[in-house]
């Protein structure tokens, strides 16, 4: 098991499109983790250039994704715009 490292949380004012909330907090609930703690790890993966996610994990956000109907993925990065 690796080494626990302590840290210093911070509360985030961050805003995230609503139908990939209900994706990552199923995903989080799936996994049996927090929503931050998900996050996290998604961020430390990037960070590295590595894939956060196993093919298990990936079917999984295929189908939470159908449920939620989220209906776009990577490629609309940065152009979300929101709804007035």
């Amino acid at each position: 098991m690796a080494k626990t490292k302590t840290v210093e949380r911070v509360q985030t004012g961050m805003r995230l499109e609503k139908r990939m909330v209900k994706v990552l907090k199923g995903l989080a609930e799936y996994h049996e983790i927090s929503l931050g703690d998900l996050v996290e790890g998604i961020v430390l993966h990037a960070f590295e250039g590595r894939a956060p996610f196993s093919p298990k994990s990936r079917k999984l956000i295929r189908e939470l994704k159908k449920i939620y109907e989220m209906d776009y993925g990577s490629e609309s990065a940065h152009r979300l715009v929101e709804k007035r």
